[in-house]
């Protein structure tokens, strides 16, 4: 005969002091592992939408970033009109050279500076990058000292609005337009001329990538192999998936370090639950004695009492996604070991996520209650009686 589960949320209820601490510190584990969680989720999220399956990045052979890959305009004319490449409506071929570069920028949060991408680039590509769109303002426009930053250089960087100035290559350049790209990359990077950014850097040669619009992934295969393995070229391509896909490893330090970080918050929190239970067991020696004698097997008290601690446990899980909650879609950076700039995206707290963070509260309630259950369940009826 199974103990019913209102007698173990009375319980609860009942020492209401004693549930509510050691919830919370079960919960505040759960919370410093859905935050780490949420951060990563953010980041890989940003990185998979920025890659399009059709697209073809190429770069100099032996380089895994554009920072410091190096592709001429010779390389350019070379490969625009190569089989597979897809045209636009003008009939222009998708193809697009680009620069990439970094530059420092102050915000109130690092007044020494953190490095931000810069991407100068064709009108093809932007045309290219599907989910691009702008916000407010302009476009920049060829020739100039103009850019247009990402959404999320606006948000922590007040220099970079709509109207002011940003500082760096050879003199001041007007922020004319703020662009999105949803969860993309791009709300990570300015864009600027790519004529007027080579200049301003002395590369006018000395470039960077070049992306290709594939017709389809047939063609964006065949592109690859055909771009790898031309001898002249001495260049590398790649999709532009797998590309981003790369650079996931920036965020598994921080995962690494947040999830030894939960495990050992999470030993912690198991043993204050497990405190808690014997504490119960002991200030309810003669409950356990009478529910024996009311006919209540040893192991149904033992499955009551770790059903009891699981339930508490479980608690403190929802209370950590009570307290992580606040983070969703809140802008942060991250520092690129690939590119040597900051990534900004969103926390995201998923269903998914919340989940998992009351699943491993779960789990430290049931290590934690497993030995105090067995212990309740092996009192004898008549030395739990004696304790009344």
């Amino acid at each position: 005969m199974a103990i019913p589960i209102n007698y173990n949320l009375r319980n609860l209820v009942v020492r209401k002091t004693t549930t509510v601490m050691t919830a919370l510190g079960i919960g505040l584990t759960v919370a410093v592992l859905l935050a780490i969680l949420a951060l990563i989720g953010g980041l890989r999220s940003s990185l998979q939408a920025s890659g399009n399956p059709l697209h073809v990045l190429v770069m100099r052979k032996g380089t895994n970033a554009e920072l410091s890959s190096v592709v001429t305009q010779a390389n350019f004319q070379d490969m625009k009109f190569k089989t597979g490449i897809a045209h636009s409506e003008s009939g222009q071929p998708m193809a697009s050279l680009e620069i990439v570069n970094v530059i420092n920028l102050q915000s109130v949060d690092a007044p020494d500076g953190i490095n931000v991408t810069l991407r100068g680039i064709l009108p093809i590509g932007i045309g290219m990058r599907d989910n691009l769109k702008l916000l407010s303002g302009r476009w920049f426009q060829a020739g100039r000292r103009e850019v247009v930053v990402g959404e999320s250089i606006e948000k922590r960087f007040p220099d970079a609005r709509v109207g002011k100035r940003l500082h760096f290559g050879r003199g001041d350049w007007e922020v004319v337009g703020i662009m999105s790209a949803g969860r993309g990359m791009a709300n990570s990077e300015i864009f600027g001329d790519l004529n007027q950014v080579s200049s301003d850097f002395q590369r006018p040669e000395a470039l960077s990538s070049v992306l290709l619009g594939a017709t389809d992934a047939v063609a964006a295969k065949a592109l690859i192999n055909d771009i790898s393995n031309d001898q002249r070229l001495n260049l590398d391509a790649l999709s532009e998936q797998d590309y981003y896909q790369s650079q996931t490893s920036s965020g598994i330090v921080i995962e690494s370090l947040g999830i030894f970080v939960s495990i050992i918050m999470g030993v912690g929190s198991s043993f204050a639950a497990m405190n808690t239970m014997y504490a119960a067991v002991a200030r309810r020696a003669q409950e356990i004695g009478t529910l024996r004698v009311l006919g209540f097997s040893r192991l149904s008290i033992l499955f009551s009492f770790f059903v009891e601690s699981v339930l508490l446990a479980a608690l403190g899980g929802l209370i950590g996604c009570l307290l992580v909650l606040p983070l969703n879609g809140i802008t942060t950076g991250i520092g690129n070991f690939v590119t040597f700039s900051e990534i900004d995206f969103n926390f995201r707290v998923t269903p998914q996520i919340m989940a998992l963070g009351v699943m491993f509260a779960m789990v430290l309630g049931a290590l934690g209650g497993f030995f105090p259950a067995r212990s309740a369940s092996r009192k004898e009826i008549l030395g739990a009686l004696r304790s009344i």
